[in-house]
């Protein structure tokens, strides 16, 4: 019989090493970091974060692990805080196949399974690089999206994996983790449809923290129903159907190259916008300089691939956004916000924006049409044309397939650290945000996990 892949990811997951790591692996395992400090920094104001560290407080565990911006609570509360902060503003990283996901959301139960067993900064990049592997490849194997689940399920399993890893549980304990939180975190896609709530935001952190409360039971001796993807009310006969998962970096000890891990595959975001969006912000800005004014818009058509259409293109709520979350999940909104402002920012997504007549009434001459010609190129590319008529009857027309941050057209370390000044630096001051950059950089030689959430207390 086959190894059951629950059992066979947590046979990776005990025996993947910090050794196995080619370099190029490990600069982008610190990229990633580096990112999700800076988009967590970022939303560390929304109400969504106030709500959730208040509700954090409360709680304390022996030991207690560290929220951003200080303060302390139990490990599954940590994970649900940081975890939130992480993705709120829809601005860390991105992986597209058949199911898309945003792996770095892994990072918050890596940070609070580290603090507890006080791992090295080496320990926390293998555990980040394991993460990413079974996310991605579980991505890469079924759509969970067709099926009206949402992609942070997976999540909850390569969080659990990664946290197993760091609590140190063996390959049996970690098979039970896996079940335990394949079982308990199936996901509604009702999160992402019509006008988004804070929940948006809310919901891999949940995923996570089910993720690593599940790897701290198993590690005590709890046990877990099995099989659960193949067994007869497991994941492939209820959610996804058969599939199989692809050879992992360094499975079984295999010389890779740094191509064969999937960190290296992710994209990070140049802009803060859910990701289908990005090569359509990328076109309107290149084509910005031609219009001048937004009132010179006549009509504008964005041909696009199946994936942004029924995510960020068909719902009416797309057209006149009331919350930031279905705002930053809006293709004709993102589009026209890029047209009137020169660029996509926080700020895109406030009050006075998403009351703005005048931006309102571009994205209402806005249509959104599918086209095979895109549909056919995705998931390896984003293609999306923008084809701008304009009212003495000219036309404008650009298409981006891989807009700036794409693994193929990856942003550079300067971009990454502009990044994280942009987001960080009013917060804590430029002398603060130097030492934090020279530390995140420096990860391997951190030998404490905990020492990095307190870079952040204020």
């Amino acid at each position: 019989m086959p190894t059951p892949l629950a059992r066979r990811f947590a046979e990776y997951a005990a025996q993947l090493r910090y050794e196995h790591l080619p370099a190029p692996v490990i600069h982008e395992a610190k990229r990633r970091f580096i990112d999700s400090f800076a988009t967590a920094v970022g939303a560390m104001d929304a109400d969504a974060f106030q709500i959730a560290r208040r509700c954090a407080q409360t709680v304390q565990g022996a030991p207690s692990v560290g929220l951003l911006g200080g303060g302390t609570s139990s490990f599954d509360w940590a994970t649900f805080v940081n975890g939130l902060a992480i993705r709120y503003l829809d601005f860390n990283d991105t992986y597209l196949s058949k199911e898309p996901a945003h792996p770095s959301d892994n990072l918050s139960a890596v940070l609070a399974a580290g603090e507890l067993k006080q791992r090295s900064g080496k320990d926390l990049i293998t555990a980040a690089v394991l993460a990413y592997e079974l996310q991605c490849r579980l991505c890469d194997a079924a759509s969970l999206r067709k099926h009206g689940f949402d992609h942070v399920t997976y999540g909850a399993i390569s969080s659990c994996a990664a946290a197993c890893r760091l609590l140190g549980a063996d390959v049996e304990q970690t098979t039970h983790a896996i079940g335990i939180a394949g079982v308990c975190n199936t996901a509604l896609r009702q999160t992402r449809s019509g006008e988004l709530s804070m929940w948006k935001g809310c919901a891999f952190a949940n995923a996570a923290r089910g993720g690593i409360f599940a790897a701290y039971l198993a590690s005590a001796g709890m046990t877990g129903p099995a099989p659960i993807f193949e067994g007869e009310l497991g994941f492939m006969k209820l959610l996804t159907g058969p599939f199989e998962v692809a050879p992992m970096g360094a499975e079984h000890g295999k010389t890779c190259t740094a191509n064969d891990f999937m960190i290296t595959q992710t994209y990070i975001k140049f802009w803060p916008a859910e990701y289908h969006s990005q090569s359509a912000i990328d076109a309107a800005l290149q084509l910005r300089p031609q219009v001048g004014d937004i009132s010179n818009i006549q009509k504008l058509d964005i041909h696009s691939f199946d994936a942004a259409v029924d995510i960020i293109g068909k719902d009416p709520e797309k057209w006149r956004p009331k919350t930031r979350e279905t705002a930053d999940h809006s293709l004709p909104y993102c589009t026209a916000v890029a047209l009137m402002d020169g660029n996509v920012t926080l700020d895109s997504f406030d009050a006075a924006h998403l009351g703005n007549q005048k931006l309102l009434e571009l994205v209402s001459k806005i249509s959104i049409h599918r086209s095979a010609r895109h549909t056919e190129r995705y998931p390896r590319g984003i293609p999306n044309t923008l084809t701008i008529t304009l009212n003495d009857g000219r036309q404008l027309t650009k298409e981006v397939e891989f807009p700036r941050g794409h693994a193929g057209n990856p942003m550079t370390d300067a971009e990454v650290e502009q990044k994280f000044r942009m987001m960080v630096t009013p917060r804590y001051g430029t002398e603060r945000v130097k030492q934090m950059l020279a530390r995140l950089w420096k990860l391997e030689d951190v030998t404490r996990a905990g020492d990095l959430i307190a870079l952040f207390n204020e």
